[in-house]
C-alpha cells in the first residue's frame, strides 16, 4: 500500500501537469494558485496564506506569481489590513483563463482518479485520506483562511 500511495503522489501531478500544459499553458502549481485565489473572498490571499495553502515558500511564490502577473492573471498589492504585507489577487483575465481550463482539467482528474474507483471506493479514500491529514496537519495550517498577515 505504502509504495502504492508514493507511486500516485509522485506521478498524479505530472499526469495532470502534462494537460494543464497542453490545455492550458499552465503548471499543475500555477493552476493551483489560481484555483486558491479563485476560492477567496474578493479573489484575494496574502502572500503568506497562499504560500501555506501550496505548501510552498515564499520564494518560490514569488516566482510564480510573477510569471502568473506578466500573463494578467494575477496582481500583487499591498493588504488593507497589514501595509508590510503583500496580498495576490485574482484578476478578471485570470478567472476567465481559470474558468476556461477548469473543465479539462476537471476532465482528467475525473478519468484518471474517479473512473477507476466505484462510489463505494471513493468513499473509503475520503476518509482514509482525511484521517491521514490530520496527522500530517493536525492544526490545518495549510487550510486557507483569505485574510491578511
Amino acid at each position: 500500500m505504502w509504495m502504492r500511495l508514493v507511486g500516485v503522489t509522485f506521478l498524479l501531478p505530472g499526469v495532470l501537469e502534462t494537460q494543464l500544459k497542453r490545455d492550458a499553458g499552465l503548471s499543475f502549481f500555477e493552476y493551483h494558485v489560481l484555483a486558491m485565489l479563485s476560492e477567496a473572498e474578493g479573489r484575494t490571499r496574502s502572500m503568506s496564506d497562499l504560500a501555506r495553502w501550496s505548501n510552498s515558500s515564499l520564494s518560490r511564490l514569488s516566482h510564480v506569481v510573477t510569471r502568473l502577473e506578466k500573463q494578467g492573471w494575477v496582481r500583487r498589492e499591498s493588504c488593507s489590513d497589514d501595509r508590510r504585507a503583500t496580498n495576490a489577487v485574482l484578476t478578471d483575465e485570470g478567472f476567465a483563463h481559470l474558468a476556461a481550463s477548469a473543465p479539462g482539467h476537471v476532465e482528467e482528474v475525473r478519468t484518471q482518479v474517479f473512473d477507476a474507483l466505484d462510489a463505494d471506493q471513493v468513499a473509503v479514500m475520503a476518509q482514509s485520506l482525511e484521517l491521514i491529514l490530520q496527522r500530517v496537519d493536525p492544526g490545518r495550517v495549510a487550510a486557507p483562511n483569505g485574510s491578511c498577515d
